[in-house]
């Protein structure tokens, strides 16, 4: 497969913030941006792989500044690294006052995509490289924030088999407390 730039990739999408946006604040709800942000995510992977694409990480989304009722919220995506099956996508939020013209960055995030064939199964996905500054600065450690994520998922997946199915109010809590007293 032909390696593709990151630019190739890359999506915006904009958004009107309106009041069933909104939380009591009147500010955007952090899961609805995160809802934006995993839609433009996936976009942009779907682009550079042509392929269908599943969400298999969020990583590090920080909510930097509150998106207020009234204002637009504009994402910027574009794939970073990939590995095999994998996509690593950053994005950025930033949030517009369309009266003042005042935009700040309000979140990025790190989002990990798979690429999936017709029997959706993971699939090899085209290599990326960068071009811009910003590109070369994202791409560089990349590989390190993979491993982070293999490492964390690993994590998950060993307490997710301590901690099993069942409720902790069905049996002594692995914590001391019987919840039943």
């Amino acid at each position: 497969m032909e390696p593709k730039p990151c630019v190739a990739s890359l999506t915006v999408k904009n958004s009107h913030v309106l009041p069933p946006d909104t939380n009591s604040y009147g500010t955007l709800f952090g899961g609805k941006l995160m809802a934006h942000i995993d839609d433009v995510a996936a976009i942009a992977a779907t682009r550079h792989a042509r392929r269908p694409v599943v969400t298999a990480s969020t990583d590090s989304v920080d909510f930097l500044y509150p998106v207020k009722e009234g204002d637009t919220i504009c994402l910027e995506a574009f794939v970073t690294w990939t590995h095999q099956t994998s996509m690593e996508v950053f994005v950025k939020a930033v949030t517009e006052n369309l009266v003042s013209g005042d935009r700040k960055i309000c979140a990025t995030a790190f989002i990990t995509m798979v690429a999936l064939d017709e029997n959706k199964r993971p699939t090899e996905v085209p290599g990326v490289y960068p071009e811009s500054e910003d590109e070369k600065w994202l791409h560089k450690d990349a590989a390190r924030r993979a491993e982070i994520r293999r490492e964390r998922r690993k994590n998950s997946k060993q307490m997710a088999s301590s901690f099993g199915t069942s409720f902790p109010w069905n049996e002594t809590s692995r914590f001391g407390d019987d919840p039943s007293k």
